[in-house]
């Protein structure tokens, strides 16, 4: 019974040991060991933040924004163009009764994606992504 003890006892000191140990590293990190030091105060007139160059700045993100951009406009939307799989290559044509309206067909939205194009080569999408940078 006493070598039972004595392996609990042992256990919980190497816990406590080690808790211990956690809590100071906490502390030195967190600056509790260092919170008793001065710090300098700002000299007066002393050094201060530079005022930004708007049209820098905006120039900067276009141009990020542009390169960001870009690969999505050309995104290729089907993964089936060009294949005898592409479910998009049909169409369907609609002729009104009247003989004074042209007829509406689908392949107008679907043709160029079946052919391996992106948003871009939408038709209205294309012109919307034109006023993008990129």
């Amino acid at each position: 019974m006493v070598a039972k003890n004595t392996v609990a006892k042992n256990t919980v000191a190497m816990r406590s040991g080690a808790g211990l140990a956690a809590a100071l590293g906490a502390a030195m990190l967190l600056g509790g060991a260092g919170a008793g030091t001065a710090h300098a105060a700002p000299a007066q007139g002393g050094a201060g933040l530079a005022k930004t160059d708007l049209a820098q700045a905006l120039g900067g993100t276009t141009t990020g924004l542009g390169y960001g951009i870009a690969p999505v406009k050309d995104l290729r939307l089907d993964p089936w163009a060009n294949s005898s799989a592409d479910v998009l290559n049909n169409g369907a044509t609609v002729q009104p009764e009247d003989s004074g309206l042209a007829p509406v067909s689908t392949t107008t939205l679907t043709g160029p994606l079946s052919a391996g194009g992106g948003p871009r080569d939408l038709p209205l999408v294309g012109q919307l992504l034109g006023t993008l940078p990129g």
